[in-house]
C-alpha cells in the first residue's frame, strides 16, 4: 500500500482545501520544491500534485512549481498530477517535463472521447479521478453534481485503459473524518485496474483500515491535511502500511 503525499498547488504556493472551497484555503509552504524533498526523505514512494487554479481554470496555471518539484526529486520516485488537463498537447507537455502519470478528472467525464484519445496516445500514463458524494460523480472543482454513477463510469474508463482510478470521496475530503471505506471497497471489487483512495485520511487506523482491504485492488492512499497538520506521522504511515503488507 503506497501513502501518497498530496502537494495541493494555489498561486505557487503548497495549500490543502476544505471540501474543494478555493476561498478555504491553509497554506502550508511557499516552496513546493522543498515540500517535495520533504516527503521523499520522509520515505515517499510517490507524489500526487494537483494544480488547483488549473482544475478552476480548465488549463495549467502553476507549471512553474511542477517544473521544480520533478526537478527536486528527479527520477527517484514516480509524480502523478491532476488539474486543468483538457488537451493532448498539456499531457505530452507534462510527460515530457517528468511526469509519469496524468490524472483527468472533470475532462473525463465531460469528454469522454478525449480520455480515450489520451489513453490511445499515452499508454500507461492516463489515471481517471473520480470524485464523488452519495455515489454520484461531480464535475467542475466538486460544484457540479452530476447524476453519472461512479462504478458504471470507472468501468467504462477501464475498458478505455486508463492505469488506475483515484477515487475522492468528497463529503470527507480535507475534513479528517476517516476515509469512507465501503465506498471504496466496492468501487476497487468493480475493477480489475487498481483505486488509488483520496479524502478523509485523518490517523495510523485509517491506514490500517485501508491495508486491511488492500487485496480488494487499493493500491495506495493519497494524504494531505493530516500529514501536514500533524495527526498523522507520513513515515509511521508508509512504515505500518510496509509491514502489514508484507504479513498480508
Amino acid at each position: 500500500m503506497l501513502i501518497i503525499p498530496a502537494i495541493d498547488l494555489k498561486d505557487g504556493h503548497c495549500v490543502r482545501l476544505k471540501q474543494g472551497v478555493m476561498e478555504d484555503a491553509t497554506v502550508f509552504s511557499e516552496d513546493p520544491a522543498a515540500m517535495a524533498r520533504h516527503w521523499l526523505a520522509q520515505g515517499a514512494k510517490r507524489l500526487h500534485l494537483v494544480d488547483l487554479n488549473g482544475a478552476f481554470a480548465g488549463k495549467p496555471v502553476n507549471e512553474a512549481a511542477i517544473k521544480a518539484i520533478v526537478d527536486a526529486v528527479g527520477d527517484k520516485i514516480p509524480v502523478q498530477l491532476g488539474g486543468g488537463i483538457r488537451d493532448l498537447d498539456t499531457i505530452e507537455r507534462y510527460l515530457d517535463d517528468g511526469i509519469s502519470y496524468v490524472i483527468i478528472g472533470t475532462a473525463a467525464v465531460k469528454n469522454p472521447g478525449f480520455l480515450h484519445d489520451a489513453c490511445d496516445a499515452f499508454p500507461g500514463h492516463i489515471i481517471v479521478g473520480l470524485d464523488a458524494k452519495d455515489g454520484k460523480v461531480a464535475v467542475d472543482g466538486w460544484s457540479k453534481l452530476t447524476g453519472h454513477d461512479v462504478v458504471d463510469l470507472a468501468q467504462k474508463f477501464e475498458g478505455y485503459g486508463v492505469e488506475a482510478i483515484v477515487y475522492t470521496d468528497i463529503g470527507r475530503d480535507g475534513m479528517l473524518t476517516g476515509v469512507n471505506i465501503e465506498a471504496t471497497v466496492n468501487l476497487a471489487r468493480a475493477l480489475t485496474i487498481p483505486v488509488v483512495a483520496s479524502g478523509g485520511i485523518t490517523d495510523l487506523q485509517d491506514v490500517r483500515d485501508l491495508c486491511a482491504v488492500e487485496a480488494e485492488g487499493i493500491m495506495g492512499a493519497i494524504t494531505g491535511r493530516a500529514i501536514y497538520e500533524g495527526t498523522l506521522d507520513f513515515t509511521a504511515a508508509q512504515k505500518l502500511a510496509d509491514e502489514l503488507g508484507e504479513t498480508a
